[in-house]
């Protein structure tokens, strides 16, 4: 445009007088786009302006021929004046683009961008008369570039799962930045849908904010309110006025906010997820940039709740997924460590312990026996929580929930109210502890800080679950266990008897945890005529058959003993009895029998030996001697063969006999203990004089060392020292 005033010859220059010119730039500028001031002199007089410098600038049409420095004050300060100085004295022109000025008078100043050319205006003498401005608003443009780029910003920080607050307050930030004048807040939908939530709302008052809080979605609720409602915009230009906030009017004034225009925000599917309002401190009307603005953002606004739910859903996800792993990790340790426990109340008393802390700070255990309850375990986390759980408050207010729990068979879980205020006590739950159909107990878990929560108590359901069975297993074995040890005691001596001119002792130690009734056995009893018959032998088998062979043996043996004089025949009466039996199952029976008497300085035995392991003799000078007289089972077939065998024993001398499970013994590499190391123990005895316990002891210990305490079959020892 500098080309319209560029100098003219002096004749044409003469010849158009000032107003002519100011026609002129009417002719060029009067209705054009761009802001047009002609000023004259040093002074810069406003000679001549378009319309569009008028309202751009805010100044009165009628003081043209004023310096522009008064009609447009605040232009002075921002430096203007001095650039107009400048050019007018140079005679350089001056242009700038994206120009920052504040017009308006002081509390009603708006922002504006201007490019802009200043050029030297020339007479036609070619004297510098005056300075011609050029300009182009260009703040929408700036605006518009900066709100880009906020929303660059903003979607940035989505893409990054920025923490859904920080976005919001981005953004009500930016669009307040770009507009002073304007508060922004923005509300979100409760996940019970039925209430908003403040979300963000910078400049507004905070006692507007959490007054807004919790506000309902319904019809009438203030802008907000009724937006969400609607599921569309809602402008009120008027706050004072419109039905809309009647109940909210003296909020708002307290707040200073006269007007609100508020959008929903939705998903893609239409989905309610909160509102974005617009609020002025005067009544207005939204203009269409307005409008623009609030339905871009509530797009943004949109991305930035559907992002943070999906992160959220996400991290949800995850923490049940860990949470699942943890319950499972615990379940299968915990009933790993139940289930190890093979007696009944030790099962009981590890699920009470396994719940403290993980499930509850304090936990008890009641059982149901004979019609009676009985607390088997408690467990807690500190000594404060173990004296609780023995008050008797707190006694009598579980009893009754596990009366009731075993009544019912199904789950007690309450907020423990009075206990609370009397005990500490927040919750509770007493879980049945149930098997083949029937409640034999409860668990019972008290919280006293945190609530138990349906993942606990489902826990401590599925925990009682396993225990319960365990527990059954465990009760179970352990009546196995004493039947069996029970049935075992019948078939030994319940003590050795005394001999005169002897010492005696005996071990037994079954094979694995006892269920079953071993088939070793050892017996003395007196006999007529001062004799004493012994006896030890192991029957084939296991259990009810083998119990049922051994007494056999025993009774027969201690029947015939009376009635016959010779040890081989009391041998045979065992054998037809074994060979008689009409049982379908072959039962054998390896045995060493024997009768002793006394003479004037030493005992006497005289001994059978049927298939067993060979006796052996531990003299008082510590050296060991094994007799292996030949001898077939017994039960294999009538009329066995048998080759008697004497034994003298002077003081300090032992008969030694065991059954095969010691010499049997197997170490870890599976090397029998064998006959060696059983000689080797009898001389390690450390007395000069032993005793049969001595012996024995002996004996025990070299192959518990060797063995271990486990063992595949059952261990006995006899052992007649004489004295």
């Amino acid at each position: 445009m500098s080309t319209y005033f560029r100098p003219r010859s002096a004749a044409t220059a003469h010849s158009i007088s000032v107003d002519r010119r100011s026609e002129e730039y009417a002719d060029l500028f009067g209705q054009a786009p761009v802001i047009f001031a002609a000023l004259s002199g040093p002074r810069h007089l406003l000679e001549a302006a378009n319309s569009a410098f008028f309202e751009t600038l805010g100044c009165d049409r009628g003081r043209l021929g004023e310096p522009v420095g008064e009609v447009i004050p605040e232009l002075v300060p921002q430096g203007v004046l001095d650039r107009l100085d400048t050019v007018y004295r140079t005679g350089v022109a001056f242009r700038a683009r994206g120009g920052r000025l504040l017009l308006g008078c002081p509390g009603r100043q708006r922002e504006g961008f201007f490019d802009f050319t200043y050029e030297p205006r020339r007479d036609a003498a070619g004297r510098i008369d005056g300075v011609v401005v050029i300009a182009v608003e260009t703040t929408a443009y700036h605006h518009a570039h900066l709100l880009a780029a906020e929303q660059r910003a903003l979607l940035e920080q989505i893409a990054r799962d920025a923490p859904l607050a920080e976005i919001l307050r981005g953004m009500a930030t930016a669009i307040e930045e770009l507009s002073p004048d304007m508060l922004v807040s923005v509300l979100l939908v409760d996940p019970d849908g039925q209430r908003l939530r403040h979300g963000t709302g910078p400049r507004l008052p905070d006692f507007y904010n959490d007054a807004v809080d919790g506000a309902p979605i319904a019809e009438g609720i203030g802008s907000c309110g009724t937006t969400a409602f609607r599921r569309e915009p809602v402008v009120v230009t008027d706050i004072a006025t419109d039905p809309l906030w009647k109940d909210y009017r003296e909020l708002a004034l307290r707040a200073g906010v006269a007007a609100c225009w508020s959008t929903p925000i939705q998903d893609a599917d239409g989905r309610l997820l909160g509102t974005f309002a617009m609020y002025h401190r005067t009544p207005k009307a939204p203009t269409d940039k307005d409008v623009a603005l609030s339905a871009s953002f509530a797009r943004i606004a949109s991305l930035a709740i559907e992002r943070h739910a999906a992160v959220e859903a996400s991290h949800a996800a995850q923490e049940r997924e860990k949470a699942a792993r943890e319950d499972l990790a615990f379940l299968l340790e915990a009933s790993t460590a139940i289930t190890g426990e093979t007696h009944y109340a030790d099962s009981l008393q590890r699920m009470a312990r396994l719940t403290v802390p993980t499930l509850a700070p304090l936990c008890a255990v009641h059982v149901s026996e004979r019609g009676e309850t009985q607390r088997i375990a408690i467990a807690a986390s500190t000594h404060e929580g173990e004296e609780l759980l023995s008050s008797p408050a707190l006694c009598d207010e579980v009893d009754a929930a596990v009366a009731r729990v075993l009544a019912s068979g199904a789950t007690e879980a309450a907020h423990a109210s009075g206990l609370r205020a009397r005990l500490g006590v927040m919750d509770y739950v007493c879980v049945p502890l149930a098997t083949r159909g029937r409640t034999f107990g409860a668990l019972t878990l008290l919280a006293t800080d945190v609530p138990l929560d349906e993942r606990k108590v489902a826990l401590a359901q599925e925990l009682a679950r396993r225990a319960a069975s365990s527990a059954d297993n465990a009760h179970q074995f352990t009546d196995r266990v004493r039947l069996s040890h029970d049935l075992q005691a019948g078939l030994l001596p319940p003590e050795l008897p005394r001999i005169p001119g002897a010492t005696l002792a005996a071990s037994y130690h079954p094979a694995g945890e006892g269920l079953e009734a071993g088939g070793d056995f050892y017996d003395v009893f007196p006999l007529p005529a001062d004799r004493w018959a012994l006896m030890i032998g192991d029957v084939s088998g296991r259990g009810a058959l083998a119990a049922t062979t051994t007494g056999m043996v025993r009774h027969t043996a201690r029947a015939a003993a009376r009635l016959l004089d010779e040890p081989a025949a009391v041998v045979t009466a065992i054998n037809d009895a074994l060979t008689g039996n009409t049982t379908d199952d072959d039962q054998f029976v390896s045995l060493v029998y024997g009768e002793l008497r006394h003479t004037a300085s030493h005992l006497t035995l005289d001994l059978i030996r049927a298939g067993h392991v060979p006796p052996l003799v531990r003299r008082a000078d510590g050296t060991v001697v094994e007799h292996t007289q030949p001898g077939l089972l017994l039960g294999i077939g009538p009329d066995p063969v048998f080759s008697p065998c004497r034994i003298e024993l002077h003081p300090g001398d032992s008969l030694v006999l065991v059954t095969d499970g010691i010499t049997e013994a197997r170490s870890a590499d599976g090397e029998f203990f064998g006959e060696d190391r059983l000689s080797d123990a009898l001389v390690a005895v450390r007395t000069m004089t032993p005793t049969a316990a001595a012996v024995v002891e002996s004996i025990t210990t070299a192959v518990t060392a060797f063995a271990g305490n486990a063992t595949l079959d059952d261990q006995a020892v006899l052992v007649i020292t004489a004295v």
